[in-house]
C-alpha cells in the first residue's frame, strides 16, 4: 500500500480558506496521515505529478478571480500545453469558498475541478461549493462535504491496524513553541509602525505583504455632512520614497491595529505583562513562523495584542473546539463542544455571528476559562489580523506621491450594548495625523477592474456611494491628459449630505471631459436610484455601447445594486436595439467575455 500522505493546498484572500485547510490538516493528523498544509503559490507545482492524494480549498475573489496566493499556480495549471495525463497518479478533491451575492459564485473552484479532471486526475468527491451568504456561513456546506471526503479517503487508506482515529477529546499540540524571556525591555511600547533603525535598508524594492511600506497618514477628512448617519472619510497617505506605483482599478492593502482600549482589556484579562518579551519557535515543520514584521524577534505582549492577534474578530468554530480543553466546568466544556459541532451551528450563530460578538468579548464572558489558557495556545485560538483591501480613489498623475481611499466608517448596533465597529475603518478614522506622526503599513496589488488601454475609448461608470472610488481614480487619470469620454452615474441619499467630490466634477463638466448623471434617492418623495437614470438615458447609452463601443463598469455594494443596474442595461439594449430578452442577455454576456462589462462589488 502506498504511503499515507495527504497534501492540503489553499488559495485564500481573507483567511477563511486557510482556516478550512488547516482544519483538514488537523483532521488528517488525527487519522495518521503525513500532512502538509501550504498556500498554492508556496507549493512547488512541479511536484504535483508525483502526488497521490490532494485536497485544494480555494476562494473566489472579485469577478471570478483567483486569490493572490494562488496566482502563479493558476497560471501554470491553466497552460494549454500540459499533457492530458499529467496528473493521472493523483486522486483529488476541491472545496470552494464563495459568496452567492457575486455573479461568478465559486468560479475558481468549479474551473479548477474541471481542469484537474482534464489533466487526468481522479475525483474523490464532487466539488464543494460553500456560500458565505448562508445563515450558517460556509460551514453549512463544508461540514457534510468533509464527511463525504473522509469516507472516500479512508476507503483508500484505512486507519492503520491496531489504531483508531485520535479522539477530538485529546488536545492537539500547539502550532508554535514559545520562549519567554527573563527580562523585559523599556522600549517595547515603541510603535512598530515607525520603522526601526536599519529596517528601510532591508525593505524590498516593491512593498508587499512580505514587507509593507509604512506610509504617513496625511489626512482622514470626513466627506459626509456632520448630521448624516454615515461617516465617510477621504483618507490620504504619503507614499513618497516607497517605490509604489499604481494604476486606476488597483487596490491598496492596509494592515490595521487593535484599538488601545481592547488591547489593555485583553492583556489585563489574561494577566499578561505588556512589556514581557517572548520569541516564537516552530513546533511543526509544516507550519511556518509568522512574518518578522508581524511578530518581531523578540516580541512584546503589547505588540502581539496590538498588531497581530485578531481579538476583535468573531471567533470561528475551532476557537471553541480548543477553548473547551481549558474549561474545568463540565457544562461549559459541553457548551463549547456543541458550538464546535456541526449540530451546534445554529446555537453558535445565535451566540456569536448574529450579535457579532468578538473573541475578546467571548473571553470576557468566561474569565475563569480565559485565565487557564496556556500562552502558547493563543496562536491557535486567535488568528492574525488580516489586511483590508480598498479601491484606490486617486491617480498618481493628479496626486503624485499619494494614495487616497474613500472609506465608510463601519459602526452599527446589535443586541449587545456596545456598538459594533469595523476594525480598520475606525482605527483610521480615530487617528489625528495633524497632531502626531501616524504610520500605516500598506502595499498595493492589482484590482479586479481593468480599464481600456486606449484612453480615448468611451466609458460608462456606475458607482453609487463609495463605489465611486475606482472611477474617481480613472477620471483623474484621463482628465489629467485632457481626455474626456467618461460618463459617470453616481447615486447617494441626498445632494446636501453625501454627494462625494461634487466640487471636483463641475470643472470637468465645464471642460466637456465628463458627463454626470446623479440619483439622490431621498431628495424627493419617490426613491430614485442609478438604474432609473440609466433607463431614462437609454438612447444616449445605446449609442455609446453599440456604436462607440464603450466599456461599462459597476462598482459598489453587492446586495442588489449590481443586479438592478445590469437589468437596467438589458432594458436599454432591448428597447433601443429592438432585441428580445434572451438576445439582450446574450449581448451583455458578450460584453462580459470581452471585458467591456465589468463589476467590482463587495458585501
Amino acid at each position: 500500500m502506498s504511503a499515507r500522505n495527504l497534501l492540503v493546498l489553499y488559495g485564500s484572500q481573507t483567511g477563511t480558506a486557510q482556516d478550512v485547510a488547516e482544519r483538514i490538516g488537523r483532521e488528517a493528523k488525527r487519522r495518521y496521515f503525513t500532512t502538509k498544509v501550504l498556500d498554492l503559490d508556496s507549493y512547488s507545482i512541479s511536484d504535483l505529478i508525483n502526488e497521490e492524494l490532494a485536497v485544494i480549498v480555494c476562494a473566489t475573489t472579485g469577478q471570478g478571480d483567483e486569490p493572490d496566493n494562488m496566482k502563479m499556480f493558476w497560471r501554470f495549471i491553466m497552460r494549454k500545453n500540459l499533457p492530458g495525463n499529467s496528473l493521472s497518479k493523483m486522486k483529488f478533491a476541491v472545496l470552494g469558498l464563495g459568496d452567492s451575492s457575486y455573479q461568478k459564485f465559486n468560479f475558481i473552484a468549479k474551473k479548477l475541478y474541471r481542469r484537474l479532471l482534464q489533466l487526468g486526475a481522479s475525483s474523490l468527491t464532487p466539488v464543494g461549493l460553500a456560500d458565505d451568504q448562508h445563515d450558517l456561513g460556509p460551514d453549512a456546506v463544508v461540514d457534510p462535504w468533509l464527511v463525504s471526503f473522509w469516507e472516500q479517503v479512508l476507503a483508500i487508506h484505512p486507519i492503520p491496524p491496531g489504531k483508531q482515529t485520535i479522539s477530538a477529546d485529546i488536545c492537539p499540540p500547539p502550532r508554535y513553541n514559545v520562549q519567554i524571556h527573563n527580562s523585559s525591555t523599556a522600549n517595547q511600547h515603541q510603535d512598530p509602525s515607525i520603522p526601526r533603525l536599519g529596517e528601510s535598508e532591508q525593505r524590498e524594492k516593491h512593498p508587499s505583504k512580505m514587507c509593507p511600506f509604512y506610509a504617513r497618514l496625511v489626512s482622514n477628512k470626513r466627506v459626509t455632512a456632520a448630521d448624516h448617519f454615515q461617516d465617510v472619510r477621504l483618507v490620504q497617505f504619503d507614499i513618497a520614497g516607497s517605490g509604489i506605483s499604481y494604476a486606476p482599478g488597483d487596490v491598496v492593502m492596509i494592515q490595521p491595529c487593535n484599538p488601545s482600549d481592547t488591547v489593555d482589556s485583553f492583556l489585563q484579562l489574561l494577566g499578561l505583562d505588556p512589556d514581557q518579551e517572548f520569541t516564537l519557535e516552530p513546533n511543526d515543520p509544516d507550519i511556518a513562523l509568522p512574518l518578522p514584521w508581524h511578530i518581531p524577534r523578540p516580541c512584546s505582549m503589547h505588540h502581539l495584542a496590538t498588531h497581530y492577534l485578531d481579538i476583535n474578530a468573531i471567533p470561528r468554530r475551532y476557537f471553541f473546539e480548543l477553548f473547551a480543553f481549558f474549561a474545568q466546568d463540565e457544562l461549559q466544556r459541553d457548551k463549547f463542544r456543541e458550538f464546535a459541532s456541526a449540530e451546534g451551528q445554529q446555537e453558535l450563530y445565535s451566540y456569536c455571528n448574529r450579535p457579532r460578538r468578538t473573541t475578546l468579548e467571548v473571553l470576557q464572558d468566561f474569565p475563569d476559562v480565559s485565565s487557564r489558557i496556556p500562552f502558547h495556545y493563543l496562536f491557535d485560538l486567535i488568528p492574525p489580523i488580516q489586511p483590508r483591501a480598498f479601491s484606490i480613489a486617486s491617480s498618481l498623475k493628479a496626486h503624485p506621491d499619494q494614495i487616497q481611499v474613500l472609506m465608510a466608517v463601519v459602526r452599527y448596533k446589535t443586541k449587545l450594548v456596545k456598538p459594533r465597529e469595523g476594525l480598520c475603518s475606525n482605527w483610521l478614522a480615530n487617528q489625528h495625523p495633524h497632531k502626531e506622526d501616524v504610520r500605516v503599513p500598506i502595499w498595493v496589488k492589482k484590482g479586479t477592474i481593468s480599464f481600456p488601454k486606449n484612453e480615448s475609448t468611451p466609458v460608462i461608470l456606475v458607482g453609487p456611494g463609495t463605489g465611486l472610488a475606482p472611477f474617481r481614480s480613472y477620471i483623474q487619470e484621463r482628465t489629467s491628459n485632457n481626455i474626456g469620454g467618461c460618463t459617470l452615474f453616481f447615486g447617494c441619499r441626498s445632494k446636501d449630505k453625501d454627494f462625494f467630490c461634487e466640487d471636483e466634477w463641475q470643472p470637468l463638466i465645464g471642460r466637456n471631459l465628463l458627463q454626470l448623471y446623479t440619483a439622490f434617492s431621498r431628495d424627493q418623495e419617490d426613491k430614485v436610484y442609478v438604474q432609473h437614470r440609466i433607463r431614462e438615458n437609454s438612447a444616449y447609452l445605446w449609442d455609446l455601447v453599440e456604436k462607440q463601443k464603450a466599456w461599462f463598469f459597476i462598482a459598489g455594494n453587492a446586495k442588489q445594486m449590481p443586479t438592478d443596474v445590469r437589468d437596467a442595461l438589458k432594458t436599454v439594449i432591448q428597447m433601443e436595439g429592438k432585441l428580445t430578452e434572451d438576445e439582450s442577455e446574450e449581448y451583455v454576456r458578450t460584453l462580459e467575455r470581452t471585458r467591456r462589462f465589468q463589476t467590482e462589488t463587495w458585501s
